[in-house]
């Protein structure tokens, strides 16, 4: 009963109100964060752009929020979580509102940069939230927090009946719109969080910049990188690599390939929040084993051309059986991006927002480095598959640089009591 009553004090209350408030807002940043992947098509028939032009106007708000991601995450370790993430909001609501009047090619990489702070709010709210849990419950509490990537299937699903009935300026302007509520809303319905108002109450002296970065010297920060490059560059990768990869190797049509796609971001952003559940029930570690094991399967068999079966080939990649394993390979990220962040807290309690900041800017590099991979793998070999043997890679170094580090830390900790580690 007393266990019970634990579980339900950590998230009632301002923590619960903090979390729900937070994973709501990131909801609409991610959403205004994905909304070139709508009106984008339309902006490069109207400008008239190259596909390499198309390609880095689509890009910029994933390179510039995942860019910034650091720094933020710095500024809210040193000025608070609510200021900050309110102030991100404002930036990019501004920035949304005047791309909707932008007519050349630079204005709208201007305003697209702008835009990217919405993807940079990650950062902020996983600094923010965490400090309101316990360590116990800070799994389950990412995890809910970071089930705010459906946003951009809220784009996807709602942004096309806007821009058809409207034009794709009041797109722009209605998502505007929608983030600067929700930056009044969050501000006027949340506190600051416990280690903030900590250290403002007893003025503690700031930390010196230069202090702030001092864990990224550690290989382990990087290693949590290369994880979540996976996790979540690959994933957000394939959510927009899907559509083309379908279309031209199934020869599906467009508005089916996109529904698909939108299918596979759904569930891969809500069983996150199961994620942070099951690595705090039963470890981070052994859910990012299971991870990379299941996606090594996966990609081993999604790297097999379409349709190949044979002596040498027993597995004939039908459309049927890649959405089946893609499907499952979607869902295994959604458990190993939660579990990624459940380490992040756990092994650095004093500096999450560099260091989450830091492993968020590799995770959104990926979504923006990964898709541009897949198509120069696609020219030179002549092979769509080719993108499913460089995400393999991409797993089995994982796989065997967790597997070395975990047999090293063993050792040194050989003397510390069980579970003392996350890994």
């Amino acid at each position: 009963m007393s266990a019970l009553h634990q579980t339900q004090s950590a998230y009632s209350g301002v923590p619960a109100r903090a979390l729900w408030i937070s994973t709501g807002a990131f909801t609409v940043c991610f959403a205004i964060w994905t909304i070139f992947s709508i009106i984008g098509v339309r902006i490069k028939d109207e400008l008239g752009l190259s596909e390499a032009e198309f390609g880095l106007l689509i890009g910029m708000p994933i390179l510039t929020g995942s860019l910034v991601r650091i720094v933020l995450g710095i500024w809210t370790s040193r000025y608070g979580g609510r200021l900050v993430y309110t102030l991100t909001m404002l930036a990019a609501a501004l920035a949304t509102f005047l791309l909707a009047y932008a007519t050349t090619y630079p204005q709208m990489l201007l305003a697209g940069s702008g835009v990217g702070l919405a993807g940079g709010s990650f950062a902020v709210g996983v600094a923010y939230v965490s400090p309101f849990f316990p360590p116990e419950k800070q799994g389950t509490a990412l995890g809910i927090f970071g089930a705010g990537n459906v946003g951009a299937a809220v784009t996807k699903f709602l942004a096309p009946f806007v821009l058809v009935a409207f034009g794709w300026q009041a797109v722009a302007e209605i998502w505007a719109a929608a983030l600067l509520v929700t930056a009044v809303v969050f501000w006027f319905s949340t506190e600051d969080d416990p280690q903030f108002r900590a250290r403002r109450d007893v003025r503690q002296h700031r930390k010196s910049l230069l202090s702030e970065f001092e864990p990224l010297k550690n290989i382990q920060v990087w290693r949590f990188s290369l994880y979540y490059f996976f996790a979540f560059g690959g994933f957000v990768a394939l959510a927009l690599w899907l559509p083309r990869y379908l279309v031209g190797v199934y020869g599906f049509d467009i508005e089916t390939a996109g529904m698909i796609a939108a299918a596979y971001s759904i569930p891969g952003s809500i069983f996150r929040a199961y994620g942070g559940a099951l690595s705090d029930r039963i470890g981070a570690r052994k859910i990012m084993y299971a991870m990379f094991a299941v996606s090594a399967v996966a990609t081993l068999i999604l790297s097999v051309p379409a349709g190949a079966a044979g002596a040498a080939v027993p597995i004939a990649v039908t459309p049927a059986v890649f959405v089946g394993v893609t499907f499952v390979l979607g869902f295994v990220m959604s458990l190993g991006k939660a579990a990624v962040y459940k380490h992040i807290p756990a092994y650095y309690p004093a500096h999450v927002g560099a260091v989450g900041g830091v492993v968020g800017m590799m995770g959104g590099l990926g979504g923006f480095v990964l898709p541009i991979a897949f198509g120069y793998l696609k020219d030179v070999t002549g092979l769509w598959s080719s993108c499913f043997m460089l995400l393999f890679v991409i797993v089995a170094v994982s796989m065997v640089w967790m597997n070395v580090s975990i047999r090293q830390l063993k050792r040194r900790v050989a003397g510390m009591p069980a579970g003392a580690f996350a890994g």
